[in-house]
């Protein structure tokens, strides 16, 4: 007989998932009688110092087939601990670790994880459980032709709208990326009732600031928009137009690198105050240089992305300290936020202090990283992060439920493995913080969904994906693939967010392919409506925006539920090859299903959503 404890379980942890600082809380094991216990304890280490310390266990209940070991703790400083358990019995001592996903093992195995945030950690309740909208703002829309004055040369504008981005290295084997498409402010203003009607509450743009190439990512000026996009006061009308419709605007904060082409860097001695040429230059300890000039870090390895030293006095002044920083100016024209752009390469007292800064001008204000993993004890460049256990940010990208919903709507994981990577974030993530979880399908760093989901071949050449359309059956199969995609996406905890273009299927591969411009004239209506109706549900439903998440599953049925005190939403997806019953004949809404007498009929690829 195994020792039981399961942490996602109440009846072995109560409360579930993280904890406040000073939030106590109940553990409790069960023993084999045969064991002869007469003596357990909790094993505690805080992964950020090193320290350690035990908590006695106490026996509450004996049924004459287990013993139950427990206690009530708390923890009384804030961090990633890693806990396990150590038994005494008769015969031995021995400890116990975890084994697999919800399993014990004696002697060997791994530790449980209780992440431990700041006392007074929250996020704004305005970005819980809501619907976002990403922009990549040059393909977005085009309200009339910008001043092109002072904008980067070369580049040009495509006059055909349904052009391919460029992908093609030029005579040098570069890819410049100044290809443009026209996008601009004005465009995003003018299509905001647009947006409002997918039940959007939240847009984030991809970079705004002036730049070289389309992506932006390459900032050349922090404090000016970049002229193909308009002017300062067309971004503060944007956000007064966006906030009357109780929309907010998130803007990406590129901090770990500029561009060489850049006031700051000036590799191109265009500007003439910038550190590569000017030894004297205000921006000098922003970079990091070698014994020559031309040897200087990079963005991996890209030499158009000279990396910043973050903690420089200079750099944090500028960006954040200063009466006039970038995080005040443009909070001070109407921003609420900032996602910031490879999280993982910033110092934490970095990310700390912006948000500092962030939540002193705007209590209700939002800061998102660019994680890719387990936010919750990810390490990058051999640190463990302190993402939210030091309140550095209030959520997170989650590409783990994204890759999670993608391998299961292809069958290349079931349903049981999906619940895995989905409670394991659940119990690892603040609550505040889960329940804000930036949940796309799809993003300008990947291909769009509906290409990931129709199995077209991601080997293809450059070449073939540039020319590559679906057939009417690959398209068809891929959009019902998509509706259980997207209804996972809205019923999970966290913010969903569509990546412009997704809710009317616009197709592409990863960059540049899935960065096209907003085909406004080939909408898919059967997608467009089935995302507004998502939106419409997620947006009346407390359930959807801050219930507890939990799963069960018969052959090959998965039922979701999200819980209140007074709601609970019921989702049922079956990739089984026979129809599922449901206990209801009612459902608001579904997709592959059949009503007869009392019940719902779910076929195969189907799902449903109803409330208790």
């Amino acid at each position: 007989m195994r020792i039981l404890y399961d942490s996602k379980k109440s009846e072995y942890k109560n409360p579930f998932g993280a904890l406040c600082e000073g939030e106590e809380c109940f553990v409790s094991i069960k023993i084999p009688s045969s064991c002869e216990t007469y003596d357990a304890k909790i094993l505690f280490c805080n992964d950020h110092t090193g320290e350690s310390h035990s908590v006695p266990m106490h026996l509450i209940s004996e049924d004459g087939v287990y013993e139950t070991y427990g206690c009530k703790f708390s923890l009384s400083e804030k961090g990633l601990y890693f806990y396990h358990f150590k038994i005494f019995t008769k015969g031995s001592e021995f400890e116990l670790f975890r084994q697999g996903y919800d399993q014990t093992n004696i002697g060997v195995g791994e530790k449980w994880q209780i992440s431990c945030y700041e006392k007074g950690f929250s996020v704004p309740e305005i970005f819980k459980g809501k619907v976002m909208y990403q922009i990549f703002p040059d393909r977005f829309y085009a309200q009339e032709i910008e001043n092109s004055d002072g904008k980067l040369c070369p580049f040009y504008i495509h006059e055909n709208k349904d052009d391919i981005p460029d992908f093609r290295p030029d005579e040098n084997g570069k890819i410049l990326n100044c290809d443009f498409f026209g996008g601009n402010l004005k465009g995003i203003t003018k299509k905001l009732d647009y947006i409002k009607s997918l039940g959007v509450s939240v847009i984030y743009l991809n970079p705004i600031f002036m730049a070289y190439s389309n992506h932006r990512y390459d900032t050349c000026d922090y404090k000016r928009i970049d002229p193909l996009l308009g002017c300062e006061k067309d971004f503060e009308n944007l956000c007064t137009e966006a906030h009357l419709r109780d929309i907010r605007i998130i803007l990406d904060g590129v901090f770990s690198h500029t561009g060489s082409r850049s006031i700051y860097f000036d590799k191109e001695n265009e500007f003439g105050d910038g550190a590569f040429h000017n030894s004297e230059s205000p921006y000098k300890d922003w970079f990091k240089f070698g014994e020559n000039k031309n040897d200087y870090e990079t963005w991996w390895g890209i030499e158009t992305l000279p990396c910043t030293d973050e903690m420089s006095q200079g750099f944090v002044d500028y960006i954040i300290s200063s009466p006039d920083s970038v995080i005040s100016h443009w909070m001070g024209k109407g921003a609420d936020g900032f996602r910031l752009d490879v999280a993982d390469e910033l110092p934490d007292e970095f990310i700390y202090l912006l948000r500092k800064k962030v939540k002193e001008i705007k209590k209700d204000s939002f800061l998102i990283g660019e994680v890719w993993e387990d936010a919750s004890n990810k390490i990058s460049y051999g640190v463990r992060r302190k993402y939210f256990t030091h309140s550095e940010l209030d959520s997170v990208m989650n590409y783990v439920f994204k890759n999670a919903i993608i391998d299961y709507v292809t069958k290349r994981k079931n349903g049981e493995e999906f619940e895995r990577e989905v409670m394991t974030i659940a119990e690892n993530y603040p609550k505040d913080s889960l329940h804000s979880l930036m949940n796309s399908l799809s993003t300008h760093d990947t291909s769009r969904i509906i290409t990931c989901l129709s199995d077209a071949d991601e080997a293809m050449t450059k070449e073939e994906k540039a020319s590559f359309k679906m057939n009417e059956k690959m398209r068809s199969d891929a959009k019902d693939r998509l509706y259980v995609a997207s209804f996972l996406q809205y019923f999970l905890p966290g913010t969903a967010c569509i990546y412009y273009g997704d809710e009317i299927g616009m197709e592409g591969f990863g960059d540049p392919f899935s960065r096209g411009y907003f085909k406004w004239d080939e909408t898919d209506n059967e997608i467009y409506e089935f995302f507004r109706e998502l939106g419409k549900i997620k947006n009346s439903h407390p359930a959807l925006q801050k219930g507890t998440i939990s799963f069960s599953h018969t052959l090959g049925v998965m039922i979701m539920e999200r819980e209140t005190e007074k709601e609970k939403a019921v989702g049922i997806i079956n990739m089984s090859d026979d129809e599922y019953k449901t206990e209801t004949n009612s459902a608001v809404i579904c997709h592959k299903v059949s009503i007869r007498g009392e019940s719902l009929y779910v076929q195969k690829g189907g799902f449903a959503l109803y409330f208790k």
